[in-house]
């Protein structure tokens, strides 16, 4: 099962029925891009098993006349006009943390996400533009910042950032699913984290290697013009550690010294010496 079907599976399992919740709910679905008009009724149309089923539950229990069908892979709700209008009134009416059931039966009406583990995306699409800015006031009102985009000439809100859509699963109540969403975007976020720090750690690996291997071409391009005794005694002191130590940094060196002088000095008296070795590379 998708992580979106568990999202959907546990909202649908959440059993308030009063009256105003339900209406709530009902105005989600009749926003949402799956629900079309005909001219004696509304159709609701989806694959979805659990959408489906939380709709059948919500005419139900409103005792509003409605036909269930399949078609092919389809879940379909004949839904009577006359039996709905004034319902769907009530639901726009809605004041208060009612609010949210608009926007959790809107998510079970055209919503999904994809699973965390891969990429964050959270969306939900609507028929029009009017529809979908419902949703998006009442979404940022209680702080979750959607995205707006039209595809094919339906309107999506959309989310893409890990934090915002355990913002949003929180708001629509889906808090078993809040858990698992975190339980990975921790996990995901700790993997990055060390893969970042790898990566620096690699970086400077590297850039060590290179800085030993350019001075250690120079410490042999002054030996090769039999230049090296001539150095001075501080130059030739550093020369030898790095001969004898290619892997260490400029900081391990500076500790071998009798006298340490740290980092810096030490990456002077190299320079020196690469000024030693281009000075001999001049014919």
């Amino acid at each position: 099962m998708s992580f979106s079907s568990e999202v959907k599976e546990e909202l649908s399992k959440i059993g308030n029925f009063k009256e105003d919740i339900l209406s709530a709910e009902l105005r989600g679905y009749f926003l949402s891009g799956n629900m079309l008009e005909k001219t004696e009724n509304f159709e609701f149309i989806t694959e979805n098993e659990f959408n489906i089923e939380h709709l059948y539950k919500i005419l139900f229990n409103l005792e509003l006349e409605y036909e269930p069908e399949i078609r092919g892979k389809c879940y379909v709700a004949q839904i009577s006009k006359k039996s709905i209008l004034d319902m769907i009134k009530k639901g726009e009416n809605a004041r208060g943390d009612l609010r949210k059931n608009i926007v959790k039966g809107a998510f079970l009406g055209a919503g999904s996400v994809n699973n965390p583990e891969k990429n964050y995306h959270l969306e939900m699409i609507f028929s029009n533009e009017e529809n979908s800015r419902v949703v998006l006031g009442i979404c940022e009102e209680y702080g979750v910042n959607l995205k707006k985009i039209k595809v094919n000439g339906k309107y999506q809100l959309y989310l893409k950032e890990g934090e915002e859509i355990s913002r949003f699963l929180a708001l629509i109540g889906a808090n078993r699913a809040v858990l698992k969403f975190e339980d990975v975007r921790v996990m995901k976020e700790m993997k990055n984290n060390v893969n970042r720090k790898v990566n620096c750690e690699t970086a400077n690996l590297n850039k060590t290697i290179e800085a030993a291997l350019r001075q250690i071409e120079d410490i042999q391009l002054i030996k090769k013009k039999k230049k090296f005794d001539e150095l001075p005694k501080e130059l030739k002191v550093v020369a030898k550690l790095r001969l004898e130590n290619p892997d260490l940094s400029l900081q391990d060196l500076s500790e071998l010294m009798e006298q340490p002088i740290g980092k810096s000095g030490i990456n002077r008296r190299f320079k020196k010496i690469h000024e030693v070795a281009e000075n001999l590379k001049t014919p």
